[in-house]
């Protein structure tokens, strides 16, 4: 039995590079290719087809768009095609949503395509993956975007921009607070509360009331006194963790170093 299939990407090249691995499989029924979200959600409603390859980043209508605009009880099989840098899109496998990372190799694309058609071969319709986790996918990584890349400093008479990837570690003072980098230490007129919740927090954890860490750049933690630890930086630098914060911050750094080793 063929798998009927529509490609939808507006990035001609990877578009093309989909259609051919596809032609080269004698169960897909290739249906046709869009360039862009409004000529896919028409495709889908009039052919419906088994199987989508979705880009997630298009202008206009993009992939969560077409998703919306179909249905959520309505949608093919989907693969989700994405720029995205491979931390973000821990997303899709959080979720257990297939999807390929531009550039993808063959032995990508083949492993992807091949879980797919178990899928679609399963009777039992509830092991592929709900909608509502696909959204949720969809969501996580729209919402990437939401988050600070860069935060304004002073320097003298200038204002100059820090790399949130940059900072080691940031010390509440008063109503501004200290960004710790590596070799410097700015100072940025914001309160803790307001720049935490504006921080991703995938990356950064609030470990005492006056400290921030990246938690990229965590060394060690060991147990201190009286239920507190203590988090040492790549710097050297030792920062003391609250016992309320233990618990939280430890589940937050294992599910991080879970998806890292994946």
């Amino acid at each position: 039995m063929s798998i009927v299939t529509l490609v939808v990407d507006d990035e001609p090249i990877a578009r093309r590079a989909i259609v051919r691995l596809l032609k080269a499989d004698p169960e897909i029924a290739l249906l046709d290719e869009c360039g862009d979200g409004e000529t896919a959600v028409q495709a889908i409603r009039r052919h419906a087809p088994d199987l989508v390859f979705l880009d997630v980043q298009m202008p206009a209508l993009n992939g969560m768009d077409v998703v919306t605009a179909i249905g959520a009880d309505h949608m093919p099989a989907t693969v989700f095609v994405t720029a995205y840098e491979q931390y973000a899109v821990r997303a899709f496998e959080a979720n257990a949503v297939d999807y390929l990372v531009k550039p993808f190799s063959r032995e990508r694309f083949a492993s992807t395509l091949l879980r797919v058609k178990q899928r679609l071969a399963a009777k039992n319709t509830a092991e592929q993956p709900p909608i509502a986790r696909i959204m949720q996918a969809l969501d996580s990584l729209s919402q990437r975007d939401n988050y600070l890349q860069r935060l304004p400093v002073r320097v003298d008479e200038h204002i100059t921009f820090v790399n949130v990837d940059d900072i080691v570690w940031i010390k509440a003072s008063g109503n501004t607070v200290l960004l710790h980098l590596a070799d410097r230490v700015h100072e940025m007129r914001e309160t803790m509360t307001v720049l935490a919740s504006r921080l991703d927090p995938r990356h950064f954890a609030r470990v005492h009331r006056s400290a921030i860490i990246n938690t990229r750049r965590i060394q060690a933690i060991h147990p201190w006194f009286n239920g507190h630890h203590v988090v040492t930086m790549d710097t050297g630098q030792k920062l003391r963790m609250s016992r309320y914060q233990h618990e939280a911050f430890l589940r937050l750094v294992s599910t991080r170093d879970n998806r890292t080793s994946d």
